[in-house]
């Protein structure tokens, strides 16, 4: 379990997200999980994420990373053009995060909750952690 990617499986705009990500990574690269899983809180605990946390997550090499940071780390796995979303990470954090966090605020009122779940291949299912 190299690259997992932790998201909010009630949001509507993660849920996308998550569905961006597996169009556009380039080779099979990652594992999710939603945070509100079992494996999602086991995670959360033993790479000691705060619960309050209200992002999404990316765990890469024995470290956890964040907001823009995790969205950021994610992109520079993606097929071109998208991994050059990458370069924007070069925009210091505390900028970027009040961008990410406007947005992680009103997700629920801009964008719903999901009231369905991803449509997964069989193969894509492999790539979800239970």
């Amino acid at each position: 379990m190299d690259k997992i990617v932790l998201f909010d499986g009630d949001c509507g705009v993660c849920n996308r997200s998550i569905q961006f990500i597996l169009r556009h990574e380039k080779g099979n690269v990652f594992l999710f999980a939603p945070i509100e899983s079992s494996i999602g809180q086991q995670l959360m605990s033993k790479y000691r994420i705060p619960s309050d946390l209200n992002s999404v997550i990316f765990i890469e090499k024995g470290k956890f990373y964040s907001k823009s940071t995790a969205a950021f780390k994610i992109c520079k796995y993606f097929k071109p053009p998208w991994n050059l979303l990458f370069l924007f990470s070069f925009i210091p954090s505390s900028i970027r995060d009040i961008f990410y966090m406007v947005v992680a605020r009103n997700r629920y009122k801009w964008f719903r909750k999901s009231d369905s779940c991803i449509l997964l291949t069989p193969e894509t299912r492999k790539k979800f952690l239970n």
